[in-house]
């Protein structure tokens, strides 16, 4: 598996990390496509896993004043329980370090808290709704 990134809106990497999100949180999720894509795509940095050329997975890092916040995390379903996320999330550790930023931020749907718990995320506050979906805020200093 190789995990490439871009902040190049224009670049092939960017377009399958929309690919694939349209399919999870458009298509599966019925999310709204005007949520999907917003203002902030030319500032984050898109990741992209691929086996074989083949996208499977997304995330974005957008740059906070603090340190990075993550969006977007998305694996296509045929791909999921297979670590994948976990890959993502290590590379996406490995590069925020790299850039010095001491932690990291999300946003997750409750059904995805205990994989971010597994992978040292802590919760804050109380559940809010985002896009129609329950969440709640999660942090990991690095």
């Amino acid at each position: 598996m190789e995990i490439l990134h871009t902040g190049d809106t224009l670049s092939p990497i960017y377009l399958d990390a929309v690919k694939i999100r349209h399919e999870v949180f458009v298509k599966e999720q019925g999310v709204p496509l005007t949520a999907e894509i917003d203002q902030d795509e030319a500032n984050c940095v898109h990741f992209v896993a691929y086996e074989e050329k083949t996208p499977l997975g997304t995330c974005r890092l957008l740059p906070e004043k603090n340190g990075m916040h993550l969006q977007r995390m998305a694996v296509l379903k045929p791909y999921r329980n297979q670590h994948l996320g976990k890959e993502i999330l290590l590379e996406v550790e490995r590069f925020s370090k790299e850039q010095h930023w001491k932690k990291i931020t999300l946003h997750a749907q409750i059904s995805a808290i205990p994989f971010y718990e597994k992978l040292g995320f802590q919760t804050l506050g109380e559940p809010f709704l985002e896009a129609g979906i329950d969440h709640k805020l999660m942090e990991k200093n690095l």
